[in-house]
C-alpha cells in the first residue's frame, strides 16, 4: 500500500494547488480548509468566478482531506451544485469526511465566499489504496 507523509505533504505536491494560488488553511484527519485569494483573473464573461475554478478549489479541498490519513485515495466520482454566483473576492472550501470504510471514503465540501455564504456544495467518494 502507497501512502503520504501527511495531508499536508500531499497538498504541498498539488501543482495545479500551487498555480492557482490556492492556499491550505487548516488541515486535520478526513478534513481539510482551503482558500483562494481575490483575484479579477478568474471571472467568466458574466462577471463572476468560473465554475471550472470552484469545481477545482472544492477538488482539492476533498483530495487533501482524503489523503490526510497517510493512506493513498484516488477520488473515483465528484459532484458539484453551484448555489450561488460568487464574485472576486476570496473563497474558502471546507471538506469533510462523511464515511470511511476499507476501500471507499465519502465527503463533502462546503464552497464559501468572504461573507460565509456557500456558494457551491460538492459531493465525492474516494478509493482507498
Amino acid at each position: 500500500m502507497e501512502s503520504h507523509a501527511s495531508g499536508r505533504d500531499y497538498f504541498e505536491k498539488d501543482l495545479l494547488a500551487r498555480e492557482l494560488g490556492i492556499e491550505l488553511v487548516e488541515i486535520s484527519p478526513g478534513a481539510a480548509r482551503v482558500r483562494l485569494p481575490t483575484s479579477s483573473r478568474r471571472l467568466n464573461g458574466l462577471g463572476t468566478t468560473h465554475g471550472a475554478l470552484l469545481f477545482a478549489l472544492a477538488d482539492i479541498a476533498f483530495a487533501t482531506a482524503c489523503n490526510s490519513h497517510g493512506q493513498t485515495a484516488i477520488g473515483i466520482q465528484a459532484n458539484i451544485t453551484y448555489l450561488v454566483a460568487a464574485g472576486d473576492g476570496p473563497l474558502e472550501a471546507r471538506a469533510r469526511e462523511i464515511s470511511r470504510g476499507r476501500k471507499l471514503a465519502t465527503y463533502e465540501v462546503r464552497v464559501l465566499d468572504s461573507e460565509e455564504r456557500q456558494v457551491a456544495t460538492f459531493q465525492a467518494t474516494a478509493y482507498l489504496r
